[in-house]
């Protein structure tokens, strides 16, 4: 019996997925992909999202240990989350409740809907969080995921202006994680040529950009700007090369101004990015429009609300907060056979805005993008601050290298102390102090370094060194 629960409330989801798959293989119109979907209004989109609440929250129930145990411990039934409205019902889900799960159930835990049965018939590719400390989240796609995956991933691509004629360069590496893999699938379903860059050296794929004139670079941020600079060392210039759009994920990139300015200068292109994470389905969830830059300092990220449900709640109360007002993002997955998540923290900073974008679509959007994920909240001798407000102080010094060491250590005396080390030919270490002071209120030492002294980065930047006694 409680197999063929599983089964009928599997099927009843993949069925409500199939419902809402519109446009799939090809955009509607020459500016959206699927205008039904993307310029839906905000009745129709809410609607769309209690219809989906009503047939996953079931099919989490009989599919998910994880949710099952939580269901029964929070005495809920999968009919009492029915609508958006009843999803405060449901406390927000921590990626520690996650690694509990996964060190309890080793190795993937319990929290997806993907058993081995499933697995072994349509199982697609594993995937595995990245970026944060501790036991590592695993999860299993389908190939129903997959192809839910690439369409989703090539609505957002479209909107950035990425067309058929464009040849995008993923100067990234293709191992467990979303990013490369998510675009690589969309691409194709988009009918646009790529040039897979994993495996290649930095000199190499700055060649590859030279000889073969690609017109989109899809990369982390910190390694746009490493390739950038390997490609002046050998005496090219970016800003003269075929590349017209730059296309960034995995860290934070067109939230931070002084970052995006120095990439947009470097390149002499656009910046467009996507956002999400791998716990609720690896998909874009956030992406950047051809609207996205509202003015010199604001740009705005579209959040895919037919395929997400994307709240923000206060840091400290895990309550919604009002739009207009700032708090962390939390989102529900409902896009996925192997990992729809009801609540997951996400745990970014913006601002949320439902007024239409210039691009014609109405999803939400994030105002400033994000400004900093809240488990990353350093605490210095009481005063807080997060890595990106750093990143805009030291990057708002003129000439200052592109790399760049926040050391927080303790010193003989028992005190915090914070130590910017820099790259640069003279002695700024007073422009580096001013900044830092004015936007993170902390007064810090600065180290500084020769031009070239930092490893450079290759993948994801890890830029926050804290060696306090713990």
């Amino acid at each position: 019996m409680a197999d063929n629960r599983k089964e009928q409330t599997r099927n009843q989801w993949l069925d409500m997925l199939e419902k809402y798959k519109f446009d799939s293989d090809a955009p509607a119109t020459d500016q959206i992909w699927s205008e039904k979907l993307e310029c839906a209004s905000r009745d129709e989109l809410i609607s769309i999202q209690n219809d989906k609440l009503k047939v996953v929250t079931p099919f989490l129930y009989e599919n998910s240990d994880f949710y099952r145990r939580r269901f029964d411990k929070l005495d809920l039934a999968p009919t009492d989350i029915q609508t958006v409205d009843d999803l405060t019902k449901w406390p927000v889900v921590d990626k520690t409740e996650m690694m509990e799960d996964a060190l309890a159930h080793p190795p993937y835990g319990t929290y997806s809907t993907m058993d081995q049965e499933l697995w072994d018939t349509r199982g697609w590719m594993m995937f595995s969080s990245s970026g944060s400390s501790g036991v590592p989240r695993v999860f299993r796609y389908s190939h129903v995921d997959r192809d839910l995956w690439e369409w989703a991933n090539a609505r957002a691509i479209y909107s950035f202006g990425v067309r058929p004629d464009d040849t995008v360069f993923l100067a990234s590496g293709y191992g467990p994680h979303v990013f490369a893999w998510g675009v690589q699938y969309a691409l194709q379903r988009m009918n646009v040529a790529s040039i897979p860059g994993g495996g290649m050296t930095t000199d190499m794929r700055a060649n590859i950009v030279d000889r073969f004139k690609p017109t989109v670079l899809c990369c982390t941020t910190s390694y746009a700007l490493h390739l950038g600079r390997v490609m002046e060392e050998k005496g090219l210039d970016p800003a003269a090369s075929s590349i017209r759009m730059l296309f960034v994920g995995g860290e934070p990139g067109t939230g931070i101004m002084n970052t995006r300015n120095r990439l947009k200068e470097l390149w002499g292109a656009e910046m467009r990015e996507f956002y999400g994470c791998t716990e609720v389905s690896p998909h874009s969830g956030g992406y950047s429009c051809s609207h996205a830059e509202i003015s010199g300092d604001v740009v705005a990220t579209h959040l895919m609300e037919d395929h997400q449900i994307w709240e923000l709640v206060d840091p400290d109360t895990m309550e919604p907060v009002a739009e207009g007002e700032r708090g962390i993002t939390v989102a529900t997955s409902l896009l996925s056979e192997s990992s729809p998540q009801l609540r997951f923290n996400v745990g970014d900073y913006t601002v949320y805005s439902t007024e239409q974008c210039g691009c014609g679509r109405t999803h939400v959007r994030a105002m400033g993008s994000f400004a900093g994920r809240s488990d990353d909240l350093i605490n210095l001798r009481g005063v807080k601050m997060y890595p990106v407000q750093l990143e805009q102080a030291v990057r708002a010094v003129p000439g200052i290298g592109d790399e760049y060491e926040i050391l927080i250590e303790t010193d003989e005396a028992g005190v915090d102390m914070m130590t910017a080390r820099v790259e640069h030919a003279d002695d700024i270490s007073a422009q580096v102090i001013n900044e830092i002071k004015t936007r993170c209120e902390v007064t810090v030492g600065v180290e500084m370094l020769a031009p070239g002294t930092l490893p450079k980065t290759e993948f994801k930047a890890k830029r926050i060194r804290d060696e306090r006694d713990k």
